[in-house]
């Protein structure tokens, strides 16, 4: 018996079936799929969003600031966004911060913890501020000054190199810094600059009053007494001689400009 003949024009009618169909079994799960995928989106954008931000430890940063550069991105105001990227992962590379640690508290709150780096001064260096740990380590090359970090003058160096020791002759220079500053924050002073005397004097600068410690003995009783002194001189300058201060002897004198 001889074949069926099939026209040309009839195969492509049936094929053209046979895609469609295909095509229609590949779509309808695609759509689905998008409506599925749809909703989670809408879910998670609308079930993560961050309406409440912890920020703890931060001195040279505002909060503001910090949220920025934490929350930086689109998605950066999304809590699951938000945990996956910083997940066993610390925030680095950001000036004066040794790090920033982000956790997840609830779908609305996260916690942002900074760690700043202990600074115990700075030094003026090519237009530049110098600042340096308690080690004399320069960690960080900066044009603004950090309120509440003292200048420290009358250090003698030739060069600066960023994470390296400023270069003095005497290293015990920055211990001695380190109890002046720790000194100063324990009685809540508030020192401008720090100098340090050829003659191997010391000198700080308040606002408007400088206060002239001599040597280095009884140090912390001068700074104590320091305490009750520029508070009662504010709005005056002048100078505070406190060379010959003794415990015993409590000698002070006041030289107005």
């Amino acid at each position: 018996m001889a074949g069926k003949k099939i026209s040309k024009k009839n195969a492509v009618r049936r094929t053209n079936r046979i895609s469609a169909g295909t095509m229609g079994k590949i779509m309808i799960p695609l759509i689905l799929l998008l409506i599925v995928l749809s909703g989670g989106y809408y879910y998670i954008i609308k079930n993560y969003t961050v309406h409440t931000v912890y920020v703890e430890g931060n001195i040279h940063y505002t909060n503001e600031e910090i949220m920025a550069m934490v929350m930086e991105g689109y998605y950066g105001n999304n809590s699951l966004f938000l945990s996956l990227k910083y997940k066993d992962r610390s925030v680095e590379n950001v000036p004066f911060v040794e790090k920033m640690d982000v956790s997840v508290v609830d779908p609305h709150t996260i916690k942002i913890e900074v760690y700043e780096k202990a600074l115990a001064g700075y030094v003026e260096y090519l237009d530049r501020f110098m600042y340096f740990d308690r080690d004399g380590i320069v960690v960080e090359s900066s044009t603004e000054r950090t309120n509440g970090i003292p200048l420290v003058a009358g250090l003698s160096f030739d060069h600066v190199v960023l994470y390296q020791p400023l270069p003095v002759e005497d290293m015990g220079i920055f211990q001695d810094i380190l109890n002046i500053t720790q000194l100063v924050n324990k009685y809540e002073l508030s020192v401008n600059r720090i100098y340090f005397g050829s003659d191997n004097t010391l000198t700080l600068y308040f606002e408007g009053v400088k206060a002239s410690l001599g040597k280095r003995e009884n140090l912390e009783e001068k700074i104590m007494e320091l305490q009750y002194m520029i508070p009662s001189l504010e709005g005056k300058s002048g100078t505070l001689r406190m060379e010959s201060y003794t415990e015993e002897t409590k000698t002070i004198t006041f030289e107005p400009d």
